[in-house]
This record gives C-alpha cells, structure tokens and sequence, in this order.
C-alpha cells in the first residue's frame, strides 16, 4: 500500500503549472491513499478533485473556517484553504477535529480523518498542517496532542494500524514530534505509539522536505530541514501495516517547474493493496 504526503503551497507561486507537475509526481508514484495539505478552492474548483478526476481516486477534502490571513497573503478572500484526502477506494467515513490556535486570529488549523474502505482491512487515515512559526513549538504541542485524541477515537474497528500524514512544521527531535511519536516521551494518549516511518529509510537518503535547493524554498534563507511525515501505529497481525521503503518524492523541476515548495514523502506500507504485498 502506497501512502503519499505533500503539502502543495496552495494558490502561490506559478500555481497553474505547478498543479500540472504536481499531477505528474503523483500520476507517476501511483499512490493508494494521499494526505494534501494547503490544497485551495475557488469559485467551485478544487485542487483535490481536480488530481482525484485526474487520477481517477476517490476525494474528501476539509476547508479552515478561517482562511483570511492567509487569503491577505496572495489578495484574494475568495480562495479557500485546506486539507484534503485523495484514495483509490472508497472513503467510508469522515471526521474532523479543530487543533487549537496560535493566537486570536486563528487560522482554522485542523485534522482530518478519513477511514479508507481498503481490500481485508479499513485504514484509520489522518492528515494534518500545524503552525508553522519557528517559536510556536508550544502551541504545535498542544495540537499534536488534539490530533492524539482524533486518531485514539478513530483508530478502532480495524487491524490495520492509524497512518497519520502532514506538514508538521517541526523538526524530528522537536518536542511535538517526540509528544506525537510516543515512544521517545510518554504519549499524548497513554499507550498510543506512532512510529515515524522514516526510521525505516535509508541512512543515506536525502531527507530534507523543506530543502533549500529548491528555489521557492531559498527564498526564504532557511536551512534545510525534514518537516513533512508519514507516522504508523505498530503493525498489526502478520505485519499488516508494516513500512517496507521510504523516499522523497517531487523533489525536483518537473518540465522545468518544480510543483511545490515542499517535496513529498512516499511510504510503502505492507498490506493487500497489490499482489505483490
């Protein structure tokens, strides 16, 4: 089973051919469940039913209900902003969790759960985008532990461990991240464990999903960094579950036009998606 995140940086940038080259990253992984974070809709247009007409997969997306500072962002308050799950089977059911905010002018941070209705077993399916300022590693605590209550709700019913997606704007040793994980600090929900599916990777593989070799991304003269994350509940019985291979994902120019200013995490999870599982 094929999982894919990546965070598409929403309306900025040459997003109309960046939705074209983000099609082609995904068209060409061939992925069975996606979390997309920054996903936008105008005027009854979505970015994630466009890739899900595309690509032939079923679609679910959640929009903040307060999208107007990043709306100031690119001067348009018609556009909105959002999470969204792509699955080439049915989503059988939905769920949404508001994450607290940053401040007062909330930005409508949220969770969304989608229950994948997959051959032999549901997959609990999560994704999520924390705040992103780098002192606001408090307020990403407090939302990591809201996500651990939605995924303790929803996790059930189903051999198949919770996978969890997103843009976490966080560092793997940051406090939030070891908070979600669970096995590096006392969990969020007592006895929830969440493997970080990068542990399985290569030691040599570039990591880096805000990487500054990519333009949009030196722009900001950040330094590199891994942001973006595919977390698995331990693996169920006979493995199920169980991460076979990690990689990046659209982490390059595609037709001269890099998609987005994060690249994507790929994970291959065991399951009955294909034969070959």
């Amino acid at each position: 089973m094929r999982i894919v995140t990546w965070n598409v940086w929403w309306r900025f940038g040459p997003w109309q051919q960046r939705r074209k080259a983000i099609r082609t990253v995904l068209r060409e992984l061939r992925p069975d469940v996606v979390g997309l974070q920054e996903v936008w809709e105008r005027d009854g247009e979505n970015l994630a039913e466009w890739l899900a007409g595309e690509l032939d997969l079923h679609w679910t997306w959640e929009p903040s209900r307060t999208p107007e500072r990043w709306q100031r962002r690119i001067d348009d308050p018609t556009v909105a902003f959002g999470n969204a799950v792509l699955s080439r089977w049915p989503i059988a059911e939905r769920a949404v969790s508001q994450l607290p905010p940053l401040d007062a002018a909330d930005d409508g941070r949220v969770a969304l759960h989608a229950r994948i209705a997959a051959p032999g077993q549901d997959v609990p399916f999560f994704t999520t985008h924390l705040s992103s300022p780098p002192h606001a590693s408090a307020t990403r605590c407090a939302q990591v532990a809201a996500l651990a209550e939605c995924v303790a709700k929803h996790r059930g019913g189903t051999d198949f461990p919770p996978v969890v997606t997103g843009d976490f704007n966080a560092w793997p040793d940051s406090d939030e991240m070891r908070l979600h994980g669970g096995y590096r600090t006392a969990p969020a929900v007592p006895g929830q464990v969440l493997l970080d599916a990068w542990e399985y990777a290569d030691p040599g593989a570039a990591s880096a999903t805000w990487d500054a070799a990519n333009p949009y991304v030196a722009l900001t003269f950040e330094p590199s960094a891994r942001i973006d994350y595919v977390h698995v509940g331990p693996p169920g019985p006979g493995g199920l579950g169980a991460v076979r291979g990690i990689r990046r994902a659209g982490d390059g120019p595609v037709g001269g036009v890099w998609p987005s200013d994060h690249a994507a995490v790929v994970a291959d999870l065991r399951g009955d998606a294909h034969p070959a599982d």
